[in-house]
């Protein structure tokens, strides 16, 4: 969808069209279920998190600036409901580690996502991102899998986009520790693996 037919279908939906909201819903549901599903690891509430953002993206449709893409603004709703529910979960259950979450389970991908040895890779790759702290992995997800840029990343997470580079470099060096340089240095293989279906 074009930049100029989104922003038409929004203004739609902030005149009340609920039809228009529910297209933009269709458009953005499956990339914003695939970030909140890696930060939480959980199928069940991840579907409540993105809900949640859905509705409250649409509460305040009025506060929504063409200034930034719908998108940016879309997924700093996502983000901040995400936290929210992993500061609660924290606080009813202590400290997790999201690393011993279950392995992303297999969905329908081409073959040679399904082989044994591009399974063993995946897995490893996001066991060692699930262990980086919550901001590094959060601009990983944003930088690899969304492809978005510095400054976008920074208006999601509410930080300048230098602490996004610095969270970016952290990151790697954290992941070259915990894979080695062969794996971390060729990064269209996490950008390839991570476009597997995780549902």
């Amino acid at each position: 969808m074009s930049r100029d037919a989104e922003q038409r279908l929004i203004a739609r939906a902030q005149r009340g069209h609920a039809d228009a909201f529910c297209e933009l819903v269709e458009t953005y549901k499956e990339r914003l279920f695939a970030f909140v599903w890696r930060m939480l690891r959980h199928h069940h509430e991840a579907e409540d998190v993105c809900q949640a953002a859905f509705v409250k993206a649409y509460e305040s449709l009025s506060s929504y600036s063409s200034e930034y893409a719908f998108s940016t603004w879309l997924f700093t709703i996502g983000y901040r409901i995400c936290l929210n529910y992993i500061r609660k979960k924290k606080a009813l259950l202590g400290d997790f580690d999201l690393g011993s979450l279950r392995a992303a389970p297999d969905g329908g991908v081409e073959a040679l996502a399904n082989s044994e040895e591009a399974r063993r890779l995946r897995d490893l790759i996001w066991s060692a991102v699930d262990r980086l702290s919550m901001p590094q992995k959060s601009t990983v997800l944003l930088f690899y899998r969304e492809s978005m840029s510095c400054e976008e990343i920074g208006r999601i997470l509410g930080i300048p986009a230098v602490t996004v580079k610095s969270h970016l470099h952290r990151a790697r060096g954290k992941l070259r520790t915990m894979l080695g340089d062969e794996l971390v240095h060729d990064w269209l293989a996490i950008e390839y693996l991570s476009d597997s279906h995780f549902a």
